[in-house]
């Protein structure tokens, strides 16, 4: 029995999510019944990064198992039966057969999309914000959370985390084009978590909350001070790092 790990991007407007959810159309129920129908047994996938409604990945890893060889145009015919809106990217065999896609990745990384003019080619592709932003605010909150570990305040409730740790590598805010990008990478993420520190910062972006309130609503560790209302569409899955020699790339 080998283990393999495939690389996808999908369209998240399209999905009710990432992870299964009985008969719902989700990432994850996709690819167990496009890989089943392919090896012709029953395949389940197991992703590194949960991805909640509207929510895009250009880069999410699902591993599953079989003792079928697989064949050198195993990646064209699984696109081919794949909807429109995912796309494999590339297929890796884990050179330890437990490797795990989730427990394995050293560090995620997402994008969030902002852009102040409408657009129709942008819809549900980013997300329209016609308001005044303070760029140097936004790049000293982007900063301010590097300081800290514990985001319980940027978790939503219900979760099944059972620590709210996180360590952070990377937070900025760039200008790309015409748009505003917050980008984040850390070890790990909880529910909701970069909606929310998006969200809030963009109330300090805007002079609705000061550098120092910005701070106390991290460390009250209470997630009803944060703000989760920005639209799922603006973000992106970017990037999993796992460590070097641990897969091996098929059919390049």
């Amino acid at each position: 029995m080998a283990r393999y790990f495939l690389e996808v991007m999908y369209n998240g407007t399209a999905f009710s999510g990432s992870q299964i959810q009985g008969e719902q159309a989700t990432v994850q129920l996709a690819l167990n019944n496009a890989l089943s129908t392919i090896l012709r047994e029953p395949v389940e996938t197991y992703g590194a990064s949960r991805t909640d409604e509207g929510v895009h990945a250009l880069g999410n890893y699902y591993h599953f198992d079989t003792g079928k060889e697989l064949w050198a145009s195993f990646f064209y015919n699984l696109n081919s039966i794949l909807p429109g809106t995912i796309a494999a990217r590339k297929i890796f065999q884990a050179n330890d057969s437990e490797l795990n896609a989730r427990f394995a990745a050293l560090t995620r990384r997402y994008r969030y999309r902002i852009y102040n003019s409408k657009d129709p080619f942008l819809l549900q592709r980013a997300l329209y914000f016609p308001f005044r932003l303070d760029t140097a605010l936004l790049q000293q909150s982007a900063k301010v959370i590097m300081e800290y570990d514990n985001f319980e305040t940027f978790s939503k409730r219900n979760t099944q985390s059972k620590t709210f740790i996180c360590k952070i590598h990377q937070s900025y805010w760039e200008e790309v084009g015409k748009e505003l990008h917050y980008v984040v990478e850390a070890n790990r993420f909880l529910r909701g978590m970069v909606r929310g520190l998006v969200g809030t910062q963009l109330q300090v972006g805007r002079g609705r909350m000061s550098m120092e309130q910005f701070r106390e609503v991290i460390e009250a560790r209470d997630c009803t001070l944060a703000d989760f209302s920005v639209d799922g569409h603006g973000l992106y899955l970017e990037h999993i790092q796992y460590p070097e020699d641990v897969l091996t790339e098929l059919f390049v």
